[in-house]
């Protein structure tokens, strides 16, 4: 057998050297790619996720105000707002219609840390599932998952939003309970003052009050949030698919229309319901958590941070017990009715907004 040439021999080691240094590179390339889409899926749903709620609360805003108004009237005073409609006249003739943007500034930082939470706690929530083995890693999950998901994001974000909607309870509710059944008139109330009176009244954990009442309605409302939008949307997408096959769509036809984004009209009720489901199902929960939030603060003249000279708050289970014995079940309802409508509008843009930032504007 002929020798092989040196030359050769520097060929095969430089070669083999070259397939080794290939090997190593594309073997640690996904981890690295993995990694870096992780973070930047997660950087674009605190990002994309901020900026949608901040325009569904410029949207939603007003009803709001007329929504907290409405739920906190005091059980031991005569009704101030015979409903939404009057409730309206009477906070635009005291205030103008400026006045039902009073206190927005809590609610937008509120609005974006809610919205980036629901959507990183999400994605987290698909993880832990896809981890735990409970679904394979490249297929769709079902509706029940992503039910528990939302519930799962809605959990862990009412803790971050229980101070800022006690802020903004604070501030929306414009008269301390007075003997003259209409309450006394006080000034308009800013973020920072109503923080510092919090504190020094209550301590650090007086900005959790009515958490209970925020965890039920997150945990309860964001997995009607999520799964609401996405069982429509799977309805909407049959409804599209079957449509095709009508018009002789081929199953590439099929396979194609499911990269494609809904239409927007579609996406926009698909949002829509998930709002309205959100609002309406654990909605006695969120006018319960009102109440607490709007009682004085101190619970009297004197309180303190160790809550000497302190009048003892209600509970969740006390406040609810009052209500039920000044209104019965439809006080547990007050303002459901524009609050659900408000929640329309407001559900469809976040979801049109988020998703087509993601889709035009892609950070991963």
């Amino acid at each position: 057998m002929d020798s092989v040439p040196a030359q050769t021999h520097q060929g095969f080691e430089e070669a083999g050297a070259a397939s080794a240094s290939h090997l190593t590179s594309t073997t640690s390339l996904p981890t690295k790619v993995e990694s870096r889409t992780a973070v930047m899926e997660a950087l674009e749903d605190i990002v994309y996720g901020s900026v949608a709620g901040i325009v569904g609360k410029y949207i939603e805003y007003p009803f709001d105000t007329v929504k907290v108004r409405l739920q906190s009237q005091p059980d031991h005073l005569p009704l101030r707002y015979t409903g939404p409609l009057d409730c309206f006249g009477q906070s635009i003739r005291a205030d103008g219609f400026l006045g039902l943007y009073r206190g927005i500034t809590a609610p937008l930082v509120g609005a974006a840390l809610e919205n980036s939470s629901l959507f990183f706690f999400e994605r987290i929530g698909r993880g832990l599932i896809y981890s735990s083995g409970f679904a394979p890693r490249d297929s769709e999950l079902s509706l029940s998952a992503l039910w528990f998901t939302g519930g799962f994001s809605g959990a862990f974000t009412s803790l971050i939003l229980t101070p800022v909607e006690l802020v903004k309870c604070k501030i929306q509710v414009p008269d301390e309970p007075g003997g003259n059944g209409a309450g006394a008139r006080r000034a308009p109330l800013k973020p920072i003052p109503v923080i510092k009176e919090i504190f020094r009244h209550e301590g650090l954990r007086g900005f959790w009050h009515g958490q209970l009442g925020t965890l039920i309605r997150e945990a309860g409302g964001c997995a009607a949030w999520f799964g609401s939008k996405e069982t429509t949307s799977k309805w909407f997408r049959e409804g599209n698919e079957r449509a095709l096959l009508k018009r002789g769509g081929s199953q590439d036809d099929i396979l194609a229309s499911r990269e494609r984004a809904l239409p927007l009209w579609q996406q926009a009720i698909a949002g829509a319901s998930a709002g309205m489901s959100y609002n309406f199902l654990f909605f006695p929960a969120d006018t319960v958590k009102s109440r607490m939030q709007t009682s004085p603060i101190g619970g009297g003249e004197n309180g303190g941070p160790g809550g000497e000279g302190m009048a003892k708050k209600n509970t969740f289970g006390q406040e609810a017990r009052a209500l039920w014995k000044q209104a019965g079940i439809k006080g547990f309802y007050r303002g459901c009715g524009i609050t659900v409508l408000r929640s329309a509008p407001s559900s469809a843009f976040i979801f049109m907004v988020y998703d087509g930032l993601k889709k035009y504007f892609p950070m991963a």
